[in-house]
C-alpha cells in the first residue's frame, strides 16, 4: 500500500514536471536535434524514462536538465541505430551528432533564448498566417490538434495537415532556428505578435 502511494505520488511529480517544463525541454530540444519530430520524440522518450527511473532513483535536482540530456542522447542513439539501416539518415544522423557536440555545455543555459528562437521560427514568413499560428500553438503552447481546431472552427484533420507541412517547409527550406537580427526584427515581430494573441482564444 505505501509502495503504491509512493509511486502514484510519484507519478504526480513527472505531470507536475510535463506541464511546467516539457514546452521549454522540447524548445531546446529542437535546437540541439534540429528537427521538430526528432524532438518530439526525444521529449516522450525522456518523460517515459522519468516515469521508469524517478521512482528508483529520484526525482533529480535538475529535472529539466536532465530531461534535455535524457531526450538528446536517447534520439541520438535510435538515430544511429537507424542510420545503420537507412541510408538516407546518414545526412541526418551527421547533423544531429554536430549540433548535440555543440551542446555540450549547460544544458538549461538560455532555455528562454530557445523558446524565443523556436516563436521566430513557427512565425517565419515563409509559412502561411493560418500555419503559423496552428504551428505555435501546437509546439511553444503545447495546446492538442483537436484544441486548436475548435478554437479556430476547422476541421482537426485540416489543422494537423497544416502543422505537417509547416514542419516539413522548415526543414526542407532549412529556415533558421534563430532569433532574426536587428535589421529584420521588427518586420518579423508583427507576425509573432499577431499569432501570440491567439493562444489565449484557444484555450
Amino acid at each position: 500500500m505505501r509502495l503504491a502511494r509512493y509511486h502514484r505520488g510519484m507519478k504526480d511529480i513527472v505531470d507536475q514536471v510535463y506541464r511546467a517544463e516539457s514546452r521549454r525541454v522540447l524548445a531546446t530540444l529542437i535546437r540541439q536535434l534540429g528537427d521538430f519530430d526528432i524532438a518530439e520524440e526525444a521529449l516522450h522518450e525522456a518523460f517515459v524514462a522519468a516515469v521508469e527511473q524517478w521512482p528508483v532513483e529520484g526525482v533529480p535536482d535538475n529535472p529539466r536538465a536532465w530531461l534535455i540530456t535524457t531526450g538528446r542522447f536517447k534520439a541520438i542513439d535510435r538515430l544511429r541505430r537507424r542510420s545503420k539501416w537507412d541510408v538516407a539518415l546518414e545526412d541526418v544522423m551527421e547533423q544531429v551528432e554536430a549540433i548535440a557536440d555543440d551542446s555540450a555545455q549547460g544544458e538549461t543555459e538560455g532555455v528562454e533564448d530557445d523558446r524565443l528562437r523556436l516563436i521566430f521560427t513557427c512565425c517565419h514568413p515563409s509559412l502561411a498566417a493560418e500555419a503559423q499560428v496552428a504551428l505555435t500553438l501546437r509546439e511553444v503552447c503545447g495546446l492538442t490538434t483537436e484544441e486548436i481546431a475548435r478554437a479556430h472552427l476547422v476541421p482537426a484533420p485540416t489543422v494537423a495537415q497544416r502543422i505537417v507541412r509547416a514542419k516539413a517547409k522548415i526543414r526542407d527550406a532549412r529556415i533558421p532556428y534563430e532569433v532574426p537580427g536587428r535589421g529584420e526584427l521588427e518586420e518579423r515581430l508583427e507576425s509573432v505578435l499577431r499569432v501570440s494573441e491567439s493562444p489565449d482564444e484557444a484555450r
